[in-house]
């Protein structure tokens, strides 16, 4: 498994690997935003990463990096790739982007009816720092010094 910086060329297949992250929650999580919506853009305009098994694209993760603000968001594993340790590759190649960039903390949110996501995140040094309504807010301290 390698985890590379996503292209346009893999828009579509990293749009349906996140739609097969996210299907099982779909039905049972209405207020659950649409996920998959504007990857290409996402994919020009910020830091995604893929992770790819057997030239397939098994999980992708977009980082946005915004003038003080390191944010994680979209992390997604398909089911046929589960429990192998991709979301935390992902996770932890957001982190690194964001500390060599001089980010000294990365936020995220997650869906409060995932508590699978919270404990991974927890296991992973994440801290949570809000809960409303739906969303839980978690941060992770990464060291870097943003320059002046």
């Amino acid at each position: 498994m390698s985890v590379r910086q996503a292209t346009t060329q893999d828009t579509n297949a990293l749009k349906l690997c996140i739609d097969r992250a996210y299907a099982p929650f779909k039905a049972a999580l209405p207020d659950l935003p649409e996920v998959s919506s504007g990857l290409e853009e996402d994919i020009q305009a910020h830091s995604v990463f893929v992770a790819e098994t057997g030239g397939r694209i098994a999980g992708g993760a977009v980082l946005v990096l915004d003038g003080e603000t390191a944010v994680l968001f979209n992390v997604a594993v398909d089911p046929d790739h589960g429990e192998k340790g991709i979301g935390r590759r992902l996770i932890e190649a957001c982190c690194a982007q964001a500390a060599q960039r001089g980010y000294s903390d990365i936020s995220l949110a997650t869906h409060a009816a995932m508590p699978d996501n919270v404990a991974l995140y927890r296991h992973l040094g994440w801290l949570e720092y809000e809960r409303s309504g739906n969303k839980v807010r978690m941060h992770k301290p990464l060291g870097g010094v943003r320059s002046a």
